[in-house]
């Protein structure tokens, strides 16, 4: 009954012609998949961009109504450029699919963009608790934001995943990094070629399951790696 009841409502708000799409990397979430899909606000449609998932995900996607694509490449670039590409709305947001990120805070981002006093907006995490993030990822994110500074001039405090533009522009930006890197070089990419970039506050809370990306030390290694390619080009 109450699995029912849950995608009556999603098939409710995705009834609607999508303001935004919304891109959602995926790999092994099942546990967070209702939870991120039950609360995605009416005119914004997930797109859940499946990246080799083994644990039911896909299905649970669907069974709720989601559209799903895959992504045959690993890698979190691959998984967001796939998205990219599938989704057909004007305005586009990417953000994590492990319920870290609360749907629900989707318009709030997209409202500068949309607005047009932003060209792009990156959602700067806000821990709702020390579980949310461990230390040493805090630490790395603090100096790949003094790095991005030194790059490009952008005072940004955060590089998380959660971000929206306008999806053609963005496409247009040609973004390569297939990887860890890609959140980095979009904004690289987007302050390279002029653009409005700003930040909107976010929750951030304690993740569903473990990171695939930084859950290990040997993760959050790669991750710095890849940013960091990213910056020293």
């Amino acid at each position: 009954m109450i699995a029912r009841s849950l995608r009556q409502t999603v098939d409710q708000m995705f009834e609607q012609a999508p303001d935004c799409d919304v891109v959602l990397p995926c790999l092994d979430e099942a546990d967070a998949l209702p939870w991120v899909l039950g609360r995605m606000p009416p005119g914004f449609r997930p797109i859940v961009v499946d990246n080799g998932s083994t644990d039911g995900s896909v299905e649970i996607a669907e069974g709720l109504g989601a559209t799903v694509v895959r992504a045959t490449q690993r890698g979190y670039g691959a998984a967001c450029h796939a998205g990219l590409l599938a989704a057909t709305a004007r305005l586009v947001a990417v953000m994590d699919a492990d319920a870290s990120l609360d749907p629900r805070q989707l318009p709030e981002l997209v409202a500068p963009v949309r607005g047009g006093s932003a060209d792009l907006v990156v959602g700067a995490r806000r821990l709702v608790s020390r579980r949310s993030q461990s230390w040493t990822l805090r630490l790395a994110n603090a100096e790949m934001a003094r790095r991005l500074r030194r790059r490009t001039g952008l005072t940004l405090r955060d590089l998380g995943p959660m971000r929206a533009a306008v999806r053609l522009p963005l496409l247009a930006l040609d973004l390569q990094d297939r990887r860890s890197g890609y959140p980095v070089e979009t904004v690289v990419r987007a302050a390279d070629a002029g653009w409005r970039v700003t930040a909107v506050d976010v929750d951030y809370l304690p993740r569903r399951g473990r990171s695939k990306v930084t859950g290990t030390p040997l993760g959050a290694w790669r991750a710095v790696r890849d940013m960091s390619a990213v910056l020293a080009r």
